[in-house]
């Protein structure tokens, strides 16, 4: 059920928020409607971000350490899955 209210507001801000509701193609009682809704709206939930902390077991792995040697093997392994010769332009 929806109830009828009156507010009074200076004359700048009724020209703008009569624009602003114009410019989203909507009444300023629907644009006022939707500024309260917002205001009035539960916080969302926020996830805990120690949940994706210790997923898995890295195995004695050190990214920081051999992250270069990680991507040649990571690069060397695609190039050989897609056929091309390793250390050959194609021609």
């Amino acid at each position: 059920m929806m109830s009828r209210t009156q507010i009074t507001l200076e004359g700048q801000a009724h020209r703008r928020a009569r624009q602003r509701a114009s410019e989203l193609g909507v009444s300023l009682a629907e644009y006022m409607r939707r500024l309260v809704a917002r205001d009035l709206a539960e916080p969302q939930a926020k996830g805990d971000v120690a949940c994706i902390f210790d997923l898995g077991i890295s195995g004695g792995s050190d990214v920081a350490k051999n992250k270069d040697a990680m991507i040649a093997d990571a690069f060397q392994g695609s190039r050989e899955k897609s056929g091309r010769r390793v250390g050959r332009s194609p021609r």
